[in-house]
């Protein structure tokens, strides 16, 4: 009886699976296989690895990692501040509320924050200071990014924070530590799971931005997820697209396999 209700209980989950996640990826591998008349070949692969491909794929990494270091940078100490205030989780929420704001409405203030005649440049000029054209660098680009993923950062190591058990602060003190090896030997030990779970909120999705590369950075920045939206709505070349989509997803997954937690066994 108790084998019945646990199939059943698991035949939705696995229907979901099937129909949201492998079937999805399965078209993609196939349409990564058909060229631009919808004939077999393995052409896109080798386009892949040629030099132009090779390099935004590195580009794609580089960015991503600038993005998710600032983001962690700045996530950790405003997380462990928010675990002092009184009321933290109130605190929490005005944090995260902004993330509930749609992504491109987000997108367009920030056009209008650092364009030419924004407020930004209105207060540079006041000082004397020549208006720049913010926008459509790499600064605009990571600074919107870091934006957009502090909440997704936040709330995982926040977690982590949050459940960590004082005493153990407390015991490193009294024993002698400082607060820099208190928190090098104790805290972030403690609270690595957090950062590898906001490390993956963060990576992943900043590998295959595409909207904020195209709005905030123009044509200076060229990413992964910039390359699948032209191969698909410009070129129309699904095939290339597609295999473009299937070595992003293996990144994903093998940066999940290298940043997910290992819980070994406890005597």
């Amino acid at each position: 009886m108790t084998n019945r209700v646990s199939k059943g209980s698991l035949f939705p989950y696995c229907l979901w699976i099937l129909l949201f996640v492998i079937a999805p990826i399965a078209l993609i591998v196939y349409y990564s296989l058909l060229d631009l008349e919808g004939k077999f070949t393995l052409s896109n692969y080798q386009s892949f690895f040629s030099p132009a491909y090779i390099k935004m794929t590195f580009t794609s990494f580089w960015y991503a990692f600038l993005i998710t270091f600032f983001t962690l940078v700045i996530s950790y100490p405003t997380a462990y501040l928010l675990t002092k205030t009184k009321h933290k989780h109130l605190w929490l929420m005005l944090i995260i509320i902004p993330s509930w704001i749609n992504l491109l409405l987000k997108t367009y203030a920030f056009i209008g924050i650092f364009g030419l005649y924004g407020p930004i440049n209105a207060v540079v000029e006041v000082f004397g200071i020549e208006p720049k054209q913010i926008l459509f660098t790499d600064f605009s680009f990571i600074f919107v990014s870091v934006y957009i993923f502090i909440p997704f950062m936040i709330i995982p190591i926040f977690n982590s924070l949050d459940k960590l058990n004082p005493t153990l602060i407390y015991a490193a003190r009294d024993l002698g530590a400082s607060s820099f090896t208190t928190f090098r030997r104790v805290v972030f030990p403690l609270t690595i799971d957090g950062v590898k779970s906001g490390i993956q909120v963060t990576f992943i999705p900043a590998l295959s931005l595409f909207m904020i590369t195209r709005l905030i950075a123009g044509n200076q920045v060229i990413t992964l997820g910039t390359a699948i939206e032209q191969q698909f709505l410009v070129s129309q070349n699904w095939g290339m697209g597609s295999t473009i989509a299937v070595f992003l997803i293996i990144i994903m997954i093998i940066i999940m396999l290298v940043t997910g937690q290992r819980k070994g066994g406890r005597a």
